[in-house]
């Protein structure tokens, strides 16, 4: 008997960017990275979490932030709406630009696609200028590619002109 099953969609390597400065930074990072796990795609790695100062407005709580590799299947729109979903379910309001928040998730990378849509662009952008971004995924892909600038993430670690410091709190 024949298999009529249509084939899977080939997986795809993401990288998601995670933010908090609101509550038990921690436990928000953690319950951020149980739901991506359960609801995006498998973990295959995670960087450690960084304190970081607060980029854009000043005035509010530093940040704790990581960054993870994820394997999936589905589509670059279907994970943002899965991201804005779990964003929403942990209880975070969105003020202003830049303004405290309980999470933050973003695509970084989706392969080495470049996608410019209406609401999503990937790479993410200004993330070359983003220490507490850069720094953890320096981490985890010191060699990944990025495909528009064609500089690997360490080189753009170390070219960052982002005076704002990123630092190891724990693994």
């Amino acid at each position: 008997m024949p298999n009529n099953m249509p084939p899977l969609p080939s997986p795809h390597l993401v990288y998601l960017g995670l933010g908090t400065n609101l509550g038990d930074r921690l436990a928000n990072l953690e319950r951020a990275t149980t739901l991506v796990q359960e609801r995006i795609g498998t973990i295959l790695l995670q960087s450690s979490v960084y304190q970081t100062e607060p980029w854009g407005l000043k005035d509010q709580p530093e940040f704790y932030n990581q960054v993870l590799l994820l394997e999936t299947r589905l589509s670059p729109e279907t994970i943002l709406d899965l991201i804005l979903e779990i964003e929403k379910e942990m209880g975070r309001i969105r003020h202003l630009k830049w303004d405290r928040r309980l999470i933050d998730i973003d695509i970084l990378f989706y392969d080495r696609e470049v996608l410019l849509l209406d609401r999503l662009t990937i790479p993410h952008p200004l993330m070359e200028k983003r220490n507490f971004v850069l720094a953890p995924l320096a981490e985890i892909a010191p060699g990944l590619l990025h495909p528009v600038l064609e500089k690997t993430i360490s080189e753009l670690a170390q070219a960052s002109t982002d005076p704002l410091k990123a630092e190891i709190l724990a693994s």
